[in-house]
């Protein structure tokens, strides 16, 4: 029963939130057409002022823009009420103006006498004055900026379309966070671009208000004096009092959610609201508050100034700045006090014995940073480079099929403050710098913009990149650039170098423990292939090399299936099988995934060939000893360069197909000098995909 209460609440609480948005409307509209008593326009005003605080309260605690995303529709049916009360209440005026001053309700009466004193000109000069307010200052900067903003998100959308990718691709987000992020950045261009034409409706609003209060007194004086006899003096103080009272209870709110819209769209998006971003940033510095107490304190003592509000107001902002003084330097004395707990606990540690703990082996992989980067690895600073690190390993496993070692981080004195050097097994693989603050915008090679900044090389992918500063980012993104900030840059290179050499990245550990992973759904399959079919050893020489040439070992049941097959055929006398004849075997049982891999879809393979007469030679060549003549590698290596260049200007893959029996080798060979180049045998094809040899190796070579 108390299940069954519990849903009908539910499902009335969502009904009423649907009906309500139509409702709203419908009521605006009703107070348009149906004369109103002065009771209920005292509510709907007071509900209307409410109703301003409320969004301007909302604007002031969002933190991001889409926070209040909502904020547009507010802003129209905000005016759509204003702007149906003025009826109302003009209405009721030119009805019963000639009454008494509470004709139209005890809100417009209290505005229009105690406000301006009843005194209708000081009503008039003050009503013109927030309608400029309003319209010239408020409204028109929100609705600038609002327009600058619209533009400037659509024109950066294709460069944070582009940098979502290179963090999906890289491994830094998966692909639910890649959706949000898109979903986020159509949600912001489609907010600004609503902020831009909903700043129309307050300005149209304040025009509105100016035409109404206008029209309002020039009918009253005509009702007045033409239809309930008053003279002209009588009839202009009760009707533009009253017009006036009209017009303030409209535009105080109409100025209040202005107010409200230039706080949305003029905040920079950060995790404070703005309250907490102009406290922080205002009075972050004692010496600021110094000076101006100081000034101010001068200016007090100043022959016939108004020393006491000069003098108090200066005795505050001191008595603020000593305070926050008085904290830094507490914190300041904590920080030294931590120094000779931390200089002791180091030198004890080094004066202790030596023993087998002091024995440090060797990281399989590493990454040392210089000091400035320190915070992007420092948990207790919120590094954001340990995040995207432990991302980056988690998409390589998905990825590649086994768990990469962790990444081990340390300070290196002797780098640059912006350094950072990758190593493998102890040995730097890779090097470069990142700038916390900045942002590294990468020419993709469409972009045509020069940009101010450090000219560099992306480290990853060794492209032309400039590091530029946070303000600069909208603009690099509209050129056309790829812009990513330090901790991106770092995993990026990181990524790339782990992929590069993930074959030394699988150890005898990592194998064991992928074994081990794939014996808890099977264990008989894993006993039956190590170790009496092929060793451990062996069976991570077949790893390595396929990880060697870019191909993923995620179908470890396809290779232990080959290897379980092949492998007692393949050896000879007892031995252990070769590990390169075992490599050929599981590449032909894994060729429709690697075919996939290197020709996404069913489509045409358009693929580099060898020349006949080379083929034989290099047949001849692998036979005889398996070493090529100084002049046939140069020409075999010129040659395939020239294909790949030609392959990739027609926007096809740089493969290269041979026979079985060559392909092990040229491989090898090429991969060193093109690694960019795949050799695949025509025996690991699919019977139903289709060839074309687009290009020959040593045509000329007769």
């Amino acid at each position: 029963m108390n299940a069954l209460f519990s849903t009908l609440r539910t499902s009335s609480a969502s009904h009423a939130r649907l009906i309500a948005g139509p409702l709203l409307i419908v009521m605006v509209l009703a107070m348009m057409v149906l004369p109103l008593p002065p009771f209920l326009l005292d509510l709907f005003f007071t509900f209307n002022i409410s109703l301003a605080i409320m969004v301007l309260l909302v604007a002031m605690f969002t933190t991001k823009p889409l926070d209040f995303a909502a904020f547009p529709s507010v802003l129209l049916f905000a005016t759509l009420l204003r702007l149906s009360l003025n009826v109302a209440s003009t209405r009721v005026v030119l009805l019963h103006g000639h009454t008494g001053p509470d004709a139209a309700g005890r809100v417009i009466e209290a505005f229009g006498h105690f406000l301006v004193g009843g005194n209708f000109a000081v009503g008039i000069v003050v009503f013109l004055i927030l309608i400029i307010i309003n319209f010239m200052v408020i409204t028109k900067g929100a609705g600038r900026i609002a327009e600058v903003g619209a533009r400037f998100t659509l024109d950066a959308m294709p460069g944070k379309q582009m940098a979502i990718d290179a963090d999906l691709n890289a491994g830094l987000i998966g692909e639910e966070e890649a959706r949000q992020r898109r979903r986020q950045i159509s949600e912001e261009a489609e907010f600004y671009g609503s902020m831009d034409g909903a700043s129309k409706f307050v300005r149209g609003d304040a025009v509105a208000g100016l035409i109404i209060m206008a029209v309002t007194i020039i009918g009253g004086l005509v009702v007045g004096v033409m239809q309930h006899g008053l003279s002209v003096g009588d009839a202009g103080r009760a009707y533009t009092l009253l017009t006036i009272g009209d017009g303030l209870v409209a535009q105080i709110p109409a100025l209040v959610i202005s107010t409200a819209a230039g706080v949305v769209v003029s905040r920079v998006a950060t995790d404070k609201d703005i309250g907490q971003q102009m406290a922080s940033q205002l009075f972050s510095n004692p010496s600021v508050l110094f000076i101006t107490a100081g000034v101010m304190g001068l200016i007090g003592i100043i022959p016939n100034m108004p020393h006491v509000a000069f003098l108090l107001l200066a005795g505050v902002l001191g008595g603020i700045g000593w305070m926050m003084l008085r904290r830094q330097q507490q914190q300041a004395v904590q920080t030294a006090q931590a120094r000779p707990a931390v200089a002791e606990e180091v030198a004890s540690a080094a004066a202790a014995e030596a023993s087998w703990d002091d024995v440090a082996l060797v990281d399989p992989l590493g990454l040392e940073v210089g000091y400035r980067l320190i915070p992007l690895v420092d948990h207790g600073q919120g590094g954001e480079l340990l995040q995207r690190i432990r991302s980056l390993r988690k998409k390589f496993a998905q990825d590649m099929g086994f768990l990469p070692p962790v990444v081990h981080i340390r300070d290196n004195l002797e780098l640059k403050p912006t350094e950072y050097r990758i190593l493998l097994s102890g040995v730097e693989v890779g090097r470069g710098e990142a700038a916390p603050g900045m942002w590294l915008a990468i020419d993709p090679g469409g972009a045509v913009t020069p940009l101010e900044g450090t000219q560099t090389t992306d480290p990853a992918f060794g492209l032309p990149a400039v590091w530029i500063e946070e303000g600069q980012r909208d603009a690099a993104q509209m050129a056309g650039y790829t812009v990513v900030d330090a901790s991106t840059v770092a995993a990026t290179h990181l990524n790339h170098l782990m992929h590069r050499y993930a074959a030394e990245l699988l150890g005898r550990t990592e194998v064991q423990a992928l074994l081990d992973h794939i014996g808890r759904d099977s264990p008989k399959l894993i006993e039956d292939l190590v170790p009496k079919t092929v060793s451990l050893t062996t069976l991570q020489k077949v790893l390595q090399g396929l990880l060697a040439e870019g191909v993923a070992i995620r179908d470890m049941r396809a290779i232990i299936d080959a290897l379980s097959e092949h492998a007692p055929r393949l050896a000879v006398n007892g031995a252990q099988p070769d590990a390169g004849e075992l490599l050929a075997v599981v590449r032909r049982a894994l060729g429709r995934a690697i075919t996939q891999q290197l020709f996404p879809g069913t489509g045409e393979m358009r693929v580099i060939g060898l020349d006949v007469n080379l083929e034989r030679v290099l047949m001849q060549a692998m036979s005889s000893g398996g070493a090529l003549e100084p002049g046939l590698a140069d020409m075999l290596l010129r040659e395939a360069e020239a294909a790949v260049r030609h392959q990739e200007s027609a926007g096809d893959a740089p493969v290269l197909m041979v026979g079985a029996p060559l392909r092990q080798s040229l491989a090898r060979l090429l991969r060193l000098h093109l690694p960019q180049l795949s050799v695949l045998a025509n025996a690991e094809v699919p019977d139903d995909r289709n060839i074309r040899v687009t290009a020959i190796i040593g045509g000329q070579a007769r």
